[in-house]
């Protein structure tokens, strides 16, 4: 009959007792664990479909997961160890954070590491040039800029603000003082002064453009007509490249990189021309034959295609866009039809991340500004939508669409706002139910970030 043994006052046959007592000390995982090891994992929620999410427990036992449910690492940890799980990869677009992400001296498997994704926060940062600060808004589920309540010192006569691509970094460039400052932008949207907050550049820093990976940055100086170029460090940081600045033309007004990263593109507005370059693979412009296009009276803004196909360049004297068709080597042609009527006073060009349409930014000086609205035509041409032009406020100078192409804001000089509008799914722009926000004093720029 065997031999038994008392637990309590319940008798169980030896090989009964010898499973509780297996039980106690792990291996209950039911996936191959050996005794004494203990499961960890949890519930992945809210990851979006298509995606894929890697997680890491103490940075060295990865998961990739593409479905929401239970997850298990690999590898168990012993009795009395630890565990850390992270998120190794983010899904595209998301952020996940961890729940009961750690712990200590182990004894039984851990089922509650649970992981939320949710869709990326978005900010948005206005450099104000005439207090020298930036304002950071976050963008609720409406589109609307919500001030976080704080603004951020620049240097003198900042001019512009741009991000790079993976949402970490921002810099601003100051005229008056020829920097670039550089910025860390926490999880919350808070920005940071870098351990090095400025970078030294050329004379009237006006613009700063970085390349689609991350790995560049470009800054354009006008009173000295040159164009700066930078490697960005693991940690955001600039650092001037061997060939420090590249030649442009005559009062460079604006600069622009296509969405592969070949080709830079800034627009001259004494000399009414585009200079134009191609990206080499360590980040260094090299002028294309020729080197410049003809453009309208004071070019300004300067936009190309997300395919980059097209480019288009405001000219303020003489209210119009030039059009442009991109050859395979990066270089500019002029349409057939060069140029497609704005408003007053074309300041900036924008095309939204769809391809589909055109916005330009008229100043109109001395009154309300508007913004005229086109369509995309399948050889590149503008044509006014069916209401040509909406209203903006009073001297609107730059314009940003958000990355969905939901919604876009534009930045008024004159009255200290932000204009906010969403996007049809005509490409037509309508106010928001909060129709502007409050700046700081003459925003020159804004900057939206995922």
């Amino acid at each position: 009959m065997g031999i038994a043994a008392t637990v309590g006052t319940r008798i169980f046959p030896i090989t009964t007792l010898a499973a509780l007592t297996l039980a106690a000390c792990g291996g209950g995982g039911g996936g191959g664990f050996t005794p004494g090891t203990f499961a960890i994992g949890g519930a992945l929620s809210g990851l979006a479909a298509g995606q894929t999410v890697v997680l890491a427990n103490g940075g060295a036992d990865l998961l990739t997961l593409s479905t929401n449910g239970a997850y298990t690492f690999k590898t168990a940890v012993t009795s009395g160890g630890s565990y850390s799980v992270s998120v190794s990869t983010p899904p595209t677009g998301q952020t996940c954070t961890v729940a009961n992400a750690s712990g200590s001296n182990v004894m039984a498997n851990v089922t509650n590491a649970n992981v939320t994704c949710a869709g990326a926060s978005k900010y948005a940062y206005v450099v104000n040039n005439g207090d020298k600060t930036l304002s950071a808004y976050s963008i609720n589920a409406q589109g609307e800029l919500v001030s976080l309540g704080v603004s951020t010192a620049t240097g003198t006569s900042p001019q512009s603000v741009n991000a790079d691509p993976s949402g970490r970094y921002l810099y601003v460039a100051n005229f008056g003082d020829n920097t670039v400052s550089q910025y860390t932008i926490g999880l919350d949207g808070a920005l940071q002064p870098m351990t090095a907050p400025t970078v030294a550049t050329g004379t009237g820093p006006n613009a700063v453009a970085i390349d689609p990976t991350g790995s560049y940055a470009y800054v354009l100086n006008e009173s000295d007509r040159t164009l700066a170029q930078y490697t960005i460090g693991s940690g955001g940081a600039l650092t001037a490249m061997t060939t420090a600045t590249v030649p442009t033309g005559i009062q460079p007004r604006a600069v622009t990189i296509d969405a592969a990263g070949k080709n830079v593109y800034v627009s001259n507005q004494s000399d009414r021309t585009v200079s134009q370059y191609s990206l080499g693979t360590t980040g260094a412009l090299t002028a294309l034959n020729p080197p410049t296009v003809a453009s309208g009276a004071l070019p300004s803004g300067i936009a190309v295609d997300p395919a980059g196909l097209y480019a288009y360049v405001a000219n303020y004297s003489d209210g119009s866009v030039s059009q442009y068709s991109v050859g395979s080597g990066g270089s500019l042609t002029p349409q057939s039809a060069s140029t497609v009527t704005t408003g007053t006073n074309p300041i900036y060009v924008a095309v939204d991340p769809s391809g589909a349409n055109a916005y330009v930014a008229n100043y109109v000086n001395g009154a309300r500004g508007t913004l005229s609205q086109f369509k995309i035509g399948s050889g590149g041409g503008l044509t006014p939508m069916a209401i040509p032009t909406v209203n903006a406020g009073t001297g609107p100078v730059w314009m940003a669409i958000d990355p969905a192409a939901q919604n876009a804001y534009v930045a008024n000089m004159n009255s200290n706002t932000v204009s906010q509008y969403a996007i049809g799914a005509d490409g037509s722009l309508t106010p928001l139910s909060t129709p502007t926000v409050a700046t700081g004093t003459k925003p020159f720029a804004i900057a939206i970030v995922n």
